[in-house]
């Protein structure tokens, strides 16, 4: 017995600090220092949030830049499901569903003759994936400008301005933000198409 109160007061003042101040503390300087991070990164269409800058989102629409596919359970980039296909290379269930997805690619971009970028038409570890890669993105680019008739140099430009460089250079490449990029298109382009960003 001579044990249990010093050991009972251990374990309430343990619980205070480490599961409750603790918490708190490093709660609120996340949010007072990196209040952006801190509430997930979210991407402001005015008073309305249309996604996160860190989760992708499933652009069908012709006018707008695909993402990379999502193998994410239920729907695509279902962040409650965060997750790849976990198809080996050798599995040929693997091969089919590429080869598929390399048709599409080319028939939604009938205009490029050369190989599809390899993010446009494979999954990632997470599903979550919400850049691609600047290959990826000039692909679309000439599909793009056919469709919203502007001039393929201006949605280069785009494109261009919306780099996201790897810091340093040597950790990655430099790719482009799917969600940024297409809100910056409809921002830019005088034609509208059906869908807006946060619901295609």
């Amino acid at each position: 017995m001579s044990y249990l109160r010093p050991a009972l007061v251990l374990l309430i003042l343990l619980t205070l600090i480490t599961g409750i101040a603790y918490p708190l503390l490093t709660t609120g300087l996340a949010k007072l220092m990196f209040s952006s991070q801190a509430n997930g990164s979210l991407v402001m269409l005015g008073d309305e949030v249309v996604g996160s800058s860190l989760i992708g989102q499933n652009f069908t629409q012709p006018g707008y830049f695909a993402s990379r596919p999502s193998a994410t359970s239920d729907m695509p980039y279902n962040p409650m499901a965060s997750g790849g296909s976990n198809l080996a290379i050798s599995n040929p269930n693997l091969d089919k569903i590429i080869s598929e997805r390399v048709k599409l690619v080319r028939q939604a971009n009938p205009s490029q003759t050369g190989p599809v970028p390899v993010d446009l038409v494979t999954t990632s570890a997470s599903g979550l994936d919400p850049q691609i890669s600047l290959e990826a993105a000039y692909y679309q680019a000439p599909r793009i400008a056919n469709i919203r008739q502007m001039p393929l140099s201006e949605v280069k430009q785009l494109i261009d301005s919306n780099i996201q460089k790897a810091t340093p250079n040597f950790f990655g490449e430099s790719v482009v933000n799917v969600l940024n990029l297409n809100m910056a298109l409809d921002a830019q382009s005088h034609v509208k198409v059906p869908a807006s960003p946060a619901k295609s």
